[in-house]
C-alpha cells in the first residue's frame, strides 16, 4: 500500500469475491489493491471510513438518451450526468437518438462529442445508429470508437431515425458482424403493432393493448434467426415481454450470441397500478402486468436476462399529455434506478451483489468496458457509490437533477440512499453537493 494516495474503508465492500470488510487502495485514479479492513495505512495517505455504509462499484448504464445537441431542452449532458452521479452511476453510454443530428456518421459523432465536452460529471461513451441508408457509415463509426449500433424494427418516434425492415436488418447485421461489432435492437414487430387495436385517450388499458407482447416476441424471433444465420452478436433492448424468455433461452442453448436487458420500470411498476391519464408511466414497450413482472425477475435470477439499465428517455413536461396515444414514450430514471431496483430486489430475496452484477458488472461487460469498469478490483477505475441500503426516502420530483422533473416514481418510498459517488478516486457528489464536472468521453478500445 506504500504507493496509495487514498484508502477507502467500509465494513461492507461489494467485490467480485463477495461482500466483506475491506480497505480499497487508490492511486492515480485506479484501484491498486483490495486489502483487509484493518490493513496498515501509511502516514499521510488520505483515508475515508464509511462504517456500515456499503461501498459499491460505480454503476454503468448503457442505455441513456441524453438528447444533446438538438433537443437539449429535453435533457443535456450537464443535467443527465449530474442526475446519474446523484444516483451512483459513474458511466453512461449515450443512445444515437433523440439528438439532432443522430449519431449515424463520423461527422455526427464529432458533433455529439463537441456537445458533451466539458459538461460531463461522469464518464460518457456513445452508441452509433444503424439506419436503412447508412451501411457504409457503420465501419467508420466502429473505427471511431462507438460501442456498437442501435436499430429499431418499428418506428422510433422521431422521423430522423427510421426503422430497419428485415432486408435492411440483414444488410446492416452482416456488415456489423464482418468487423465483430454489436447490434443492439429495439425489438417490436411493426406488423403486430399495426394489427393491434389503436385507441387514443387517457385509458392505460387501451395503450397497453396497442403494444402487445407478441410484437416483442415476433421481432425477437426474427432477430434470433438473423443472428443465427450470420453468427452475429446481438442485444435485445429493454425487454418487457416475459413470453419472449423461452425463445431467448433456447437460442442461447443453440449457441446464438444474444444478450438481453430489462429496465427498472418493468421490474418495479405494474400495469395494474398505472392511473388513467398518467402518461409519465408511458414507455415503449409498455409497463405490463404483475404476473409478467414476476417472469422478468425469474429470468434475472436464472441469467436469461443479463442486465438492468434505465432507458432514461426524458422530454419536456408539455409532451407528457394525458393522452397515451400522443404523449412522448419515455421514463426518466437515472437518479432513482439503483434505489428503485434495490427496493424491489430486497423484497424478492436478492442481495446487493445481485444488483451490482445486473447494473455494473454485466453492463460494463456488454459495452466492452470491463477491463476498467464494473468491479472493485485491482486495475479497475476507482469509481464507487457509497450506499446506505437500509435507509429510505420518499421521491420528491423537486429534488431530481434531471432537466425536466417528470417521474413515474413521485411519492414512492424507496429503500437505499446514495451518500456519495466517486469517479477515479475523486468524490464528485456527496449528500447532494456536487463538484465541477470531471467526466471523460470514452471510446471503444478493442
Amino acid at each position: 500500500m506504500s504507493d496509495a494516495e487514498l484508502v477507502l474503508r467500509s465494513r461492507r465492500v461489494v467485490t467480485p469475491e463477495g461482500t466483506r470488510p475491506a480497505a480499497v487502495a487508490v492511486a492515480g485514479g485506479t484501484i491498486t489493491a483490495v486489502l483487509p479492513y484493518d490493513a496498515d495505512v501509511p502516514a499521510g495517505t488520505r483515508r475515508e471510513d464509511f462504517g456500515d455504509d456499503v461501498l459499491l462499484p460505480g454503476l454503468v448504464d448503457t442505455h441513456v438518451h441524453v438528447n444533446d445537441p438538438g433537443r437539449s431542452e429535453w435533457e443535456g449532458f450537464w443535467s443527465a450526468t449530474r442526475a446519474a452521479a446523484a444516483g451512483g452511476i459513474t458511466t453512461v453510454v449515450d443512445m444515437p437518438l433523440n439528438s439532432l443530428p443522430p449519431t449515424t456518421t463520423v461527422g455526427h459523432l464529432r458533433t455529439k462529442k463537441e456537445a458533451a465536452a466539458g459538461k460531463a460529471h461522469i464518464d460518457v461513451g456513445f452508441w452509433g445508429g444503424a439506419l436503412p441508408d447508412n451501411v457504409k457509415d457503420l465501419r467508420p463509426l466502429h473505427d471511431a470508437g462507438v460501442f456498437g449500433f442501435k436499430a429499431f424494427l418499428s418506428p422510433s418516434g422521431v422521423d430522423e431515425f427510421p426503422p430497419l425492415d428485415q432486408e435492411q436488418l440483414a444488410r446492416s447485421l452482416a456488415e456489423i458482424a464482418g468487423f465483430g461489432g454489436l447490434l443492439i435492437v429495439h425489438a417490436e414487430d411493426p406488423s403486430r403493432l399495426a394489427a393491434a387495436p389503436q385507441r387514443g385517450g387517457p385509458r392505460y388499458a387501451d395503450f397497453l393493448a396497442s403494444r402487445p407482447k407478441d410484437a416483442e416476441d415476433t421481432a425477437i424471433a426474427h432477430l434470433i434467426a438473423q443472428a443465427k444465420r450470420l453468427d452475429a452478436r446481438v442485444h435485445v433492448l429493454h425487454l418487457s415481454s416475459g413470453d419472449a424468455l423461452p425463445l431467448i433461452a433456447e437460442a442461447r442453448a443453440e449457441g446464438v450470441r444474444i444478450t438481453v436487458e430489462t429496465s427498472p420500470h418493468y421490474l418495479t411498476l405494474t400495469a395494474e397500478e398505472v392511473p388513467d391519464g398518467a402518461s409519465e408511466f408511458k414507455c415503449c414497450p409498455p409497463i405490463r402486468e404483475a404476473a409478467n413482472q414476476d417472469a422478468l425477475w425469474r429470468a434475472l435470477a436464472d441469467g436469461t436476462i443479463d442486465c438492468v439499465v434505465t432507458d432514461h428517455s426524458p422530454s419536456t413536461a408539455d409532451l407528457k399529455t394525458g393522452d397515451f396515444a400522443t404523449a412522448w414514450g419515455g421514463i426518466s430514471g437515472l437518479q432513482l434506478s439503483l434505489s428503485a431496483v434495490w427496493t424491489e430486489a430486497r423484497g424478492r430475496g436478492h442481495g446487493l451483489e445481485d444488483v451490482v452484477g445486473w447494473m455494473s458488472t454485466r453492463t460494463a461487460r456488454l459495452a466492452g468496458l470491463d477491463a476498467r469498469k464494473g468491479a472493485i478490483a485491482a486495475g479497475r477505475d476507482a469509481d464507487f457509490a457509497v450506499f446506505a441500503p437500509e435507509e429510505t426516502f420518499t421521491v420528491d420530483p423537486a429534488a431530481l437533477q434531471h432537466r425536466n422533473r417528470v417521474t413515474a416514481y413521485a411519492g414512492r418510498t424507496l429503500h437505499g440512499v446514495v451518500k456519495s459517488t466517486w469517479l477515479r478516486g475523486e468524490r464528485i457528489v456527496a449528500d447532494g453537493a456536487f463538484t465541477e464536472s470531471k467526466g471523460r468521453l470514452l471510446a471503444r478500445t478493442d
